[in-house]
Parts: C-alpha cells; sequence; structure tokens
C-alpha cells in the first residue's frame, strides 16, 4: 500500500470514528395536509420524517420544533434513547400532537441510520420476512352510487383489496333506510370483487355502539375482511359485546398513539391493529404494537392516508413484521386536492405497484428519495387543511 493510499484509509477511518452530531432541524408544510420533517447532521446526512396529525399540521410542527431543542447537538445514531427522552421527558406525556412529533423525529433518524450504514431500515430490524407488500387502494364510499365504477378502476389497476367508508353520517339509532344503505356497499363491492377480491368497510367513528351491533351480524354475509373503527375509540369497553356480534374481523388503531392503548382492544379480541406510523410513535413504537399484537394473533395493517415518507416508513416496518397484513397507502385518495404523494419524490419507483403490491427494494434508509426543491416550493404555499364538520338534519355535530 503506498504511503497516499495509506493516507486516504486512514483519514476516512478517522471520520467514521468521529462523532456524527445532528446540526438542524426543519419542517415543511406540503399539501394536501401533510408535513415533512428534515433531520441533518454534521456530516452532511440527511434523514426525512413526516410527523403530522391531520388538521392540526401547525401545533405538531410546534411541537417538532421544541422537541429539536433536545436533539440538536446530539448523536442520532441513539435513536432508543431519544425516543424513551422525547416520550417521558417531559412531566405531562401522551397525547397525538407529541405522539406525532415524535414520530416524523423518530422516522428521520431511523431514515440517517439506514444510510450511515449503507442498509434499509429494515436490516436494521432484523431483515426481511416478505418480498412484497400488499396494498389496498381507496375508493371513498360516502356517496354509495359511485362505489361500482370506482371498484371497477382498482380491479383494473390491478388491486386485490379495496377500502372504502360504510356510511355517510349515521343517526345514533340508525333508521331502516340507513342500515340499508350500509349493506348496499357492502352487496355492491362483493358483486364487483367476487370471491377472489377483499374490501374493508370503514365506519370511521361514525356509528354508534348500538348501531355496530346492529349492523355487524347483517354484513357478515359480505364477508368484508374487516370493519374498521367500528366504534370511537371512547367506545372502546363496547368492544367485547362487538367482537361476539359477528364473525367479522374488527380492525381499529389509527386514534391510538401507544402500545399501551392497544392492549384492551387485543384483549376485547379485536383482529387487526391499525398503528400511524406517524401518529403513534414511529418506526421504533410501531414495531413494539406489532410485537404486542403477535402474542394475541392479531394481524397488523398500518394506517397511512398520507405522503410518501410515511408509506416508505411503514413498509419499512411492513417487511419485517410477521403478523403484517396488508397496507393502507394514499395514491389516488379522495382526499388529495391540490398536491399527490408522487409529486414530492424524485424516484417514483419504490411506490409501483405490481399486481396491487409494493416490491421489497435495498435502497439505504427509508429507500424514498425525496425532493427536496418540490417540499421547500410546497412549503412556501403552505396548507391550512382541516376535516369537514357535519351535522344531522336536526343540527347537531355528527362525527365525519
Amino acid at each position: 500500500m503506498t504511503s497516499d493510499s495509506r493516507a486516504t484509509v486512514e483519514r476516512q477511518s478517522e471520520e467514521r470514528r468521529r462523532p456524527v452530531k445532528i446540526s438542524r432541524v426543519e419542517t415543511f408544510l406540503a399539501p394536501p395536509r401533510w408535513m415533512f420533517v428534515r433531520v441533518e447532521t454534521d456530516a452532511g446526512l440527511i434523514g426525512w420524517g413526516e410527523p403530522v396529525v391531520e388538521g392540526r399540521a401547525e401545533p405538531v410542527r410546534a411541537a417538532v420544533e421544541v422537541l429539536s431543542e433536545y436533539l440538536i447537538g446530539r448523536d442520532p445514531s441513539r435513536i432508543e434513547d431519544h425516543w424513551q427522552v422525547m416520550t417521558k421527558g417531559g412531566f405531562y406525556r401522551g397525547g397525538p400532537i407529541l405522539s406525532s412529533a415524535v414520530a416524523g423525529l423518530d422516522q428521520a433518524l431511523w431514515d440517517i441510520k439506514g444510510k450511515q450504514h449503507g442498509v434499509p431500515v429494515y436490516q436494521l430490524l432484523g431483515g426481511p420476512v416478505r418480498e412484497r407488500v400488499r396494498a389496498y387502494a381507496w375508493i371513498g364510499g360516502d356517496e354509495p352510487d359511485e362505489i361500482r365504477d370506482a371498484l371497477t378502476a382498482q380491479i383494473e389497476a390491478g388491486f386485490t383489496a379495496v377500502k372504502m367508508n360504510g356510511c355517510g353520517p349515521m343517526t345514533p339509532i340508525a333508521t331502516r333506510a340507513e342500515v340499508r344503505d350500509c349493506l348496499r356497499r357492502a352487496e355492491t363491492a362483493r358483486e364487483v370483487l367476487g370471491d377472489e377480491r377483499d374490501f374493508g368497510l370503514d365506519f370511521h367513528g361514525r356509528v354508534s355502539p348500538a348501531n355496530a351491533r346492529r349492523l355487524l351480524p347483517l354484513l357478515a354475509e359480505h364477508a368484508p375482511m374487516f370493519v374498521e373503527e367500528p366504534v370511537l375509540c371512547d367506545y372502546l369497553h363496547a368492544l367485547p359485546d362487538l367482537v361476539n356480534a359477528s364473525n367479522i374481523p374488527l380492525a381499529l388503531g389509527e386514534r391510538l398513539f401507544t402500545r399501551q392503548e392497544f392492549l384492551s382492544p387485543l384483549q376485547a379480541g379485536v383482529a387487526i391493529l391499525q398503528p400511524d406510523i406517524s401518529h403513534a410513535g414511529g418506526i421504533s413504537e410501531l414495531r413494539r404494537i406489532a410485537a404486542l399484537a403477535e402474542t394475541y394473533g392479531a394481524q397488523l395493517a398500518p394506517h397511512c392516508p398520507l405522503g410518501p415518507v410515511a408509506l416508505a416508513a411503514s413498509l419499512q416496518v411492513a417487511f419485517t413484521t410477521p403478523n403484517f397484513l396488508i397496507q393502507e397507502q394514499s395514491i389516488g385518495i379522495h382526499y388529495n386536492q391540490g398536491a399527490e404523494l408522487l409529486d414530492y419524490v424524485a424516484d417514483p419507483e419504490p411506490f409501483r405497484f405490481h399486481a396491487g403490491s409494493l416490491l421489497r427494494t435495498d435502497r439505504p434508509g427509508l429507500g424514498v428519495t425525496v425532493d427536496e426543491p418540490a417540499v421547500r416550493a410546497a412549503d412556501k404555499r403552505g396548507h391550512s387543511w382541516r376535516n369537514p364538520i357535519w351535522r344531522h338534519t336536526d343540527g347537531s355535530f355528527a362525527e365525519w
């Protein structure tokens, strides 16, 4: 070895030994309703995350800024220690705002770690257990007359599973017409999809416990893959009765944020957990929720009607989780107005569907190449997305 090459090797070895520190944290509001976080190190490594509560992006942004005070100057590789401090270091803990801020930062730290080692995050989590991740497409469902054409379009696009809302606004004790509208959605879905494809019905928290007890047995003949959020998380005590009301697998979790909150649904017999990687503490907590679900024989179907970084992070968990079932994704979803998921990626290949599935890649970190100029331009436009406010015919508040 020449003296020059020896000096080069020594310099590279010294660079590897030199402590890396977090030097900068930035957030970007991006239409239609997302937020990204960019974490930079003094070694030039950059990690991306997606911390957001849809409709409450601004307070999540403020929470990220507060947590950044702790992170700046620290070693990005100590992900678990940072997660513990960010979630437990304040006297007041929990809630969707803090949990979502932590989630995005956690994603970015895993992205940095993967890039630092030149491997996908799933390799750092124990390696892959599957080659592809099955995904479903959203078809809306608020208006039942539009379902048939939407179902046909997704079949033609190659999807083997879809999800739709099971109803519009529903009164606390449903009329026969409201019940019939819900059943008609399921009938149409099964008729168009046949027996070889699946559909999920999302009650979206619009259905009272009394209505859920009535609807679930009636829906059973159409064999939905699952019924999501059969009741609001305010009524988790009703879950044992609902689990026993029919043989339909029940799913929930987008409004739960810690593994502790998922324990009682699992004990009640919920079959599918749907934590959101941008709400429930990021990659670190999602994999723990998945492990908890596995001990109850339950499946993981991560909630993710969000942007490209959240989807990429969810896929890293899916590729390494034995009890993973199916992945939600937002390409073409009816919420996306003014921007689409692929608008913020430099290379769409990791998000190309193959017969309704996403293939495993060996790209380092989260496996997504964020189009930084597009994200910075989007932040200049910003957004102030808020979910609709619905009312019953008598003027009282209705769950959206």
